[in-house]
């Protein structure tokens, strides 16, 4: 397992907790699956973060953007790069190795594979294993908004007071 700090005042992802409560046993598979993408993965929290909200646009999964926006802040995200991260690949002022990460999330999605030209441009600044946990870290937000928006969470009131 991966754990990691609580830090108080945030939110607590309640309704994502109870609903994964139902099935002990998945949960702990899913969150043993999800603390590696979260806090031993290879890519810097930065690049997790952009994956995860590109992830949640895509999908269209408001639990998993609001959450997310608190931790695209904790990864120095800006409100602008967050802004930016919805309009993808193609918005203004991303650099070539920020617009291909976006782009393979976006080839992810909707063609569950990176394209060889997208590969060739990750291949510059990702290793083996962060193209892996790139891949991974997109699945395992696909699922998990899966999970929220066919269970119909709504988002935590603590999470829309942040």
């Amino acid at each position: 397992l991966h754990p990691g700090p609580v830090a108080e005042g945030r939110p607590k992802a309640l309704n994502t907790l109870g609903t994964f409560a139902h099935h002990p046993a998945l949960a702990h598979a899913f969150f043993t699956f999800n603390g590696h993408v979260m806090r031993a993965t290879t890519l810097t929290a930065r690049q997790r973060e952009m994956i995860i909200l590109r992830t949640a646009a895509l999908v269209g999964c408001p639990y998993e953007w609001e959450q997310h926006i608190i931790q695209g802040h904790d990864a120095g995200l800006t409100d602008r790069d967050i802004a930016r991260v919805t309009f993808g690949p193609d918005a203004p002022f991303w650099d070539p190795p920020e617009a291909a990460l976006l782009r393979a999330v976006d080839e992810l999605v909707a063609q569950d594979r990176i394209s060889a030209e997208t590969w060739a441009e990750l291949g510059k600044d990702l290793d083996t294993r962060q193209l892996m946990d790139l891949i991974c870290t997109v699945g395992a937000y696909q699922v998990l908004a899966r999970v929220m928006n066919s269970f119909e969470l709504e988002v935590d009131d603590d999470l829309r007071e942040y």
